[in-house]
């Protein structure tokens, strides 16, 4: 049976917190894993859509998420949430029981996934009080009086509610909606909501809800600023207004120091994951806080969050040890936020110059970030989410400030090159080859690790020939099509046709600078056919340009491709287009005279002219700067002549088919 939300409004305007406990325990216990509310006319919308569809055949324009679907009897339902939310406010307020208190926050933050009764919750008030039940201190000045406020208001509100009791069962109705409209009131909050919030998807759990049953193994108040946290991240998440409020209200000031008295406090960091969380989403949703964040040096101490999350410590002054490389679960979820914040910070500073003081910090940075590529944590898609982010960061430090990646003993070394320590970049190969296999999203997922991948090989020596030896080992077989190999090298000359030309760019860039620039290596690894779009944006389609000649030519060794046999035997036979040895086809051109293949080339000549003049297609021609140009001058030039002599031609056709049989016999004659 559905919880009666008038009934709990009502226990609430009357203070009972047994009752108010109950009804909230039944009411959280139905709707824990509710995003939308509207369930059935999601339905009956999706069916009537469904149902003009197959009349009309036409599809209007879908809604970005399920829960824009307003009805009119879903109406009083979410006027009651909002009246529900506001008195929910209200109480918490006030001095109330730990389960209580625990049950009002559990189901404000069921109501805060639905966008459309944030109302309530949204105004300064609601989030002062939510940010007080957290645990952070904004040390507003009018907050005090704000709260007094809500408590006077909330007095009056009882005091009504007892007064209309009073005056007979047959109003109780007209009581319920009056104590809504007092709440609603004592928030001052719009009805009408908000607009172009972000919305959870449908069934979306939070990392942590999997572990709510361990709660009571924690202290209630512990347990109840969790639950303030979660409220206050739905909110900011879904509503910009909220966010714009917490900006004006200094959320971020206090949430700030909040977090900094437990990182330099020394001791193991317990209970912040969601602060760590709500920290991101102010970061990533407003980008005058993520400034702001910087100039707090954010950067500096959210690396000293990761080293003492990581227990990690430094020997040497520039060597980081730990006593395991593995971590709990707990613990990974919170480097992963402290890793999402970092980047929101970090990622506006790729291919700057950094000075002393900031070259220092992004090395430090990287030589932590080294250490979470190499950790091992509870369950694969964990440890997948922690490597992407850091790859993410990783991918937007400058590069002058990789170095310290590789600069590690060997010691005991899983996997080395040439004296260097190579565990790093082992771990950024393994990652790429999983982002590869899954072939989803590869824009978001696997353009930073190419992209990393890529800078680091141009700029250290190692690095391009660990991976060169692992993506680009000397061929073998070449019976197949560089595209059609399952190895890496496969894969990756897969994508330099992708649709999204982003993915393309950044997986032929790989492989080009795996070659050394060197036009010809290249087209030998991937085939001119998959290499002509990188080529041609380079101005290399004429192939004159060596790797001694680019950009960054003096970084590259000049060792030469050593062969095998096998490709030296088969080296005449390869198709330089595909990037295989061809079957053997007959001759086109074969028992014709030199006349005729003339004839038969100027005819083609004619039909490509044609189709371009009609804008059916565009001929081009490589120029001497290696670049592609229109071939329509010169095929006019060289064609109109053919032209004016096909015509003749077929003038002379008509008139010969026009004349009678005798005249035209003497005409031939």
């Amino acid at each position: 049976m559905a919880p009666d939300v008038e009934k709990i409004i009502q226990s609430i305007s009357l203070g009972d917190q047994q009752a108010v406990q109950l009804l909230l325990d039944s009411y959280n216990t139905q709707y824990a894993e509710c995003f939308f509310f509207n369930t059935e006319a999601q339905e009956r919308k999706k069916q009537q859509q469904l149902e003009e569809f197959r009349k009309n055949k036409i599809r209007d324009c879908a809604s970005n998420s399920d829960s824009d679907i307003d009805s009119d009897d879903e109406r009083p339902n979410l006027l009651l949430r909002e009246d529900l939310a506001a008195a929910l406010l209200c109480f918490v307020g006030g001095q109330l029981q730990p389960a209580v208190l625990r049950a009002c926050l559990h189901t404000l933050r069921i109501l805060s996934r639905d966008r459309r009764a944030l109302g309530p919750m949204v105004t300064d008030s609601s989030l002062l009080t939510l940010t007080h039940l957290g645990g952070i201190n904004l040390l507003q000045p009018s907050q005090q009086q704000e709260k007094t406020q809500i408590q006077d208001q909330y007095d009056r509100t009882q005091t009504q509610i007892y007064g209309k009791e009073a005056s007979g069962s047959h109003e109780a109705a007209d009581s319920d909606q009056r104590c809504a409209v007092s709440f609603s009131e004592c928030h001052s909050y719009n009805r009408r909501g908000n607009v172009g919030h972000l919305v959870l998807a449908a069934g979306k759990k939070d990392a942590r809800e999997d572990d709510s049953e361990e709660d009571g193994k924690v202290d209630d108040g512990e347990v109840c600023r969790k639950e303030a946290m979660k409220v206050l991240c739905n909110i900011i998440y879904n509503s910009p207004l909220a966010r714009e409020r917490a900006s004006a209200l200094r959320l971020l000031q206090g949430l700030w120091e909040s977090l900094k008295q437990g990182i330099w406090s020394g001791a193991p960091p317990t209970g912040q994951f969601y602060k760590l969380r709500l920290l991101f989403l102010l970061t990533a949703l407003r980008p005058e806080l993520r400034l702001q964040l910087q100039q707090e040096r954010g950067v500096f101490v959210l690396t000293s969050a990761l080293e003492q999350c990581l227990v990690l410590r430094w020997v040497d002054g520039n060597q980081l040890i730990t006593d395991s490389t593995s971590v709990s679960k707990e613990v990974s979820q919170d480097v992963i936020e402290i890793l999402k914040t970092i980047f929101n910070v970090a990622h506006r500073f790729y291919r700057q110059e950094p000075d002393e003081e900031e070259a220092t910090l992004y090395r430090r940075l990287a030589a932590v970030l080294r250490h979470c590529l190499l950790l091992s944590c509870d369950g694969a898609d964990t440890m997948e989410e922690l490597q992407g982010h850091t790859v993410n960061i990783l991918s937007a430090l400058p590069l002058t400030c990789l170095d310290v990646m590789l600069a590690v003993p060997v010691g005991q070394a899983s996997h080395q090159y040439e004296g260097v320590n190579m565990d790093c970049v082992h771990a950024l190969l393994l990652f790429m080859d999983r982002r590869l296999n899954r072939g989803q999203k590869l824009k978001e997922k696997l353009t930073p690790v190419l992209s990393l991948l890529t800078e680091s090989s141009r700029v250290h020596r190692e690095t391009r020939h660990y991976l060169r030896q692992k993506i680009l080992p000397p061929l073998k077989d070449v019976a197949v099509r560089p595209e059609q190999d399952s190895t890496l090298r496969g894969q990756l000359v897969r994508l330099m046709t992708h649709v999204d030309t982003d993915v393309k760019d950044c997986a032929a860039e790989l492989l080009f600078v795996l070659c050394k620039e060197n036009v010809s290596r290249f087209v030998k690894y991937t085939g001119y056919g998959n290499a002509a779009g990188l080529l041609a944006a380079r101005g290399l389609l004429n192939g004159r340009r060596n790797s001694g000649d680019g950009q960054f030519a003096s970084r590259y060794s000049s060792d030469s491709d050593s062969d095998t046999e096998e490709y030296r035997q088969v080296r005449s036979k390869i198709n330089l287009v595909t990037g295989r040895v061809e079957a053997e086809q007959p001759d086109p051109m074969e028992g014709m005279t030199e006349e005729e293949k003339e004839e038969e080339a100027c005819r083609l000549i004619c039909m490509i002219n044609r189709l371009s003049q009609d804008q059916i297609i565009q001929p081009m021609g490589v120029t001497r700067d290696g670049r592609l140009a229109p071939l329509w001058g010169r095929m006019r030039s060289c064609t109109e002549e053919k032209e004016e002599e096909e015509e003749e031609y077929e003038e002379e056709e008509q008139g010969l088919s026009s004349m009678p049989q005798g005249l035209k016999d003497k005409t031939m004659k």
